[in-house]
């Protein structure tokens, strides 16, 4: 079998580890998936996808006798000379990252043939060069580490995949980064092939930087309601500069997910074990809790006490087309306006399964107009494109209060007003 078709194991089947294992499937390579967790195992051997993303079902099910999935490594061995390793690395109440799952990975391939370990998990700087003195001492000197870093946006990951926007791969110039960078070329995208610990900090820089780009956005946003200019012409203007660019310049209640908040902390809590101290972070991290505040701050405004005040949320996953609910705005707003002594109610069109585990004492709603029934407010959280097309009109005659925050400037606002609600966005 050519190199550009070899067979690949992915170890992890969450968002990462799905959709790169669909990518290279629709490329023509045999993936092993491998998996821990017997029951996800079952489902995806089934044709079930445990999470929400669009397109991926679909992927998956044209993938044919490509894609296989189990529990254990050996299968994936005995076929695959390059091992991703897609697991979590959820941040500990320290602000490090938990390496625990990559740990048992690498302890988990035992000696024996030339193989690869590449890095797909995001990682602090400097896990490469102890993955490579564990593999050193233990027999595994044989053994090649590539870091491979992901840059998929929930939402969009296959479409990120199949259209990288640069491929980066961090090795020692041998044979496994040869091998990866091969897997990646009929994308075409521009390589990025560099040391590993560059690599390492491509993922968490571009992050932090994209996460500082909201942050900055949403504090001209709350200066602008200051001081009556729209933040939407304000980032129109600024956008059309080449060297600010108009992606991620749309103000709101702040941002969310699986990587955004645990790669800045990790950038931070990584400066700090090596002695520096990183205060742009400490500020965008701030911004960002601060944002859920003036959501608040609002209500409050329209509303006086919350005590006993019914508010509905419209969106729960911290971004649309997606159910993930990690470090959803959503719970943060939830238990907030619960302290207050309001009763919350929500609907989202895709993540209520998840949400209901998070959100304990939240009525959900089966639709808009079932949560938002009685309700004295509205926060739009979520940007999901079935919001854009609400009646708000009719949404008014449900309810007794007519307060609609706009947490994403989402909603056609002279709409909204004329309909009768007394209408706010962020930095409008």
């Amino acid at each position: 079998m050519s190199q550009e078709r070899e067979p690949i194991a992915v170890i992890g089947t969450g968002y990462v580890g799905l959709v790169t294992a669909a990518g290279f499937a629709e490329l023509g390579h045999e993936v092993w998936c491998v998996d821990i967790d017997a029951a996800k195992i079952e489902r995806l051997a089934r044709g079930e996808v445990p999470i929400y993303e669009p397109g991926l079902a679909e992927a998956i099910a044209r993938s044919g006798e490509l894609l296989h999935f189990t529990t254990q490594l050996g299968p994936a061995l005995e076929r695959a000379r390059l091992l991703f390793i897609a697991v979590g690395t959820p941040p500990t109440y320290s602000g490090d990252a938990d390496l625990s799952a990559v740990d048992a990975v690498v302890a988990a391939v035992p000696p024996g043939e030339l193989r690869a370990l590449v890095m797909k998990s995001t990682v602090p700087v400097g896990t490469g060069a102890a993955i490579r003195r564990t593999l050193d001492a233990s027999d595994r000197a044989n053994f090649a580490y590539v870091s491979c870093p992901e840059f998929l946006k929930e939402g969009s990951a296959l479409e990120d995949f199949r259209h990288p926007d640069r491929v980066v791969v961090g090795d020692v110039g041998d044979w496994a980064g040869d091998a990866v960078a091969a897997l990646y070329a009929p994308l075409g995208a521009p390589l990025v092939r560099t040391d590993i610990a560059s690599a390492e900090m491509i993922k968490l820089a571009a992050n932090a930087f994209l996460a500082t780009k909201i942050s900055f956005i949403n504090e001209i946003a709350n200066v602008c309601e200051e001081t009556g200019a729209d933040v939407l012409e304000v980032a129109r203007g600024m956008g059309l500069d080449r060297r600010i660019g108009g992606h991620f310049l749309k103000p709101g209640i702040g941002f969310g997910g699986s990587c955004f908040p645990k790669d800045v902390a990790a950038l931070k809590q990584l400066a700090g074990n090596s002695g520096y101290h990183f205060q742009l972070l400490n500020a965008v991290i701030e911004v960002n809790e601060l944002q859920k505040r003036r959501v608040i701050a609002k209500l409050h405004k329209h509303l006086g006490s919350l005590v006993g005040r019914t508010v509905t949320l419209l969106g729960l996953a911290f971004k649309a087309e997606t159910d993930d609910m990690r470090e959803a705005s959503s719970l943060v707003l939830a238990a907030r306006l619960q302290g207050e002594g309001a009763h919350v109610r929500a609907y989202d069109p895709v993540a209520t399964a998840e949400a209901r585990k998070l959100m304990p004492g939240v009525e959900f709603g089966g639709s808009v107009l079932e949560a938002i029934t009685g309700a004295d407010a509205v926060v739009l959280v979520t940007e999901w494109a079935e919001f854009a097309q609400l009646d708000w009109a009719q949404l008014a005659q449900a309810m007794p209060g007519r307060v609609l925050i706009d947490g994403r400037n989402f909603i056609d606002g002279d709409s909204a007003r004329k309909a009768g609600f007394e209408y706010e966005g962020i930095g409008r």
